[in-house]
């Protein structure tokens, strides 16, 4: 299974983005400030003026691999992360993904030894739950599930840690699974109706 990535919501724009620039000499708005809205951001962006960015968020959901789950833990600073715990639950359904540019031989390997750990991971839950109480065991049990497996995760950006995620994990030498997720992320928000972050997108040179 790919991992998957949805855009759930959003708030701000570009305006936004301008506005909390402008906080510092006038808010008021005509026709001729908004006409400098994709100047402004730019100087800002190019100049490392990124406070302005943070007054906006987005928000996804992710079907990851818990490899990528921990590189997008990494990014604390104006990200919001939580994501589905095996402490509190049995993960009932075994998700998991297979990199597409193995061999088909590896591929193999990889989902036996996976659903080999997915079944260790249910059993291990049902024989040692009487002497360790359903939480200790749900926690212990982890340790069958492998880097491989899928969970979901919500996380929520600004634009300013956005921007830094994305120049970190979309790129070429990032791992290729949280590089197409970066890279989805970023398709999903130039999508949006309307291109409201239009000239953001252009600040950072990520259009």
């Amino acid at each position: 299974m790919k991992n998957k990535v949805e855009l759930i919501g959003y708030y701000g724009d570009d305006l936004v983005h301008a506005c909390s620039a402008w906080t510092s000499t006038s808010r008021d708005l005509n026709d001729e400030k908004i006409s400098r809205v994709g100047k402004l951001l730019n100087m800002l962006a190019s100049n490392g003026h990124h406070t302005p960015f943070e007054k906006s968020s987005l928000h996804f959901l992710v079907d990851t691999d818990i490899a990528s789950h921990i590189h997008l833990l990494k990014h604390r600073i104006g990200v919001s992360i939580n994501g589905e715990s095996a402490r509190y639950k049995e993960i009932k359904e075994d998700k998991y993904l297979i990199p597409d540019d193995w061999s088909e031989y590896w591929q193999d390997k990889l989902k036996h030894y996976t659903e080999l750990g997915n079944q260790l991971y249910h059993e291990v839950i049902q024989d040692l739950e009487p002497m360790l109480g359903r939480k200790r065991v749900k926690e212990s049990a982890r340790f069958f599930k492998t880097y491989n497996s899928q969970i979901c995760a919500d996380v929520m950006f600004n634009w300013r840690s956005f921007a830094h995620f994305l120049g970190l994990r979309n790129k070429p030498d990032a791992q290729k699974e949280i590089r197409e997720i970066a890279a989805t992320m970023l398709e999903l928000v130039k999508g949006i109706e309307g291109n409201p972050f239009k000239h953001t997108i252009t600040a950072f040179n990520l259009d």
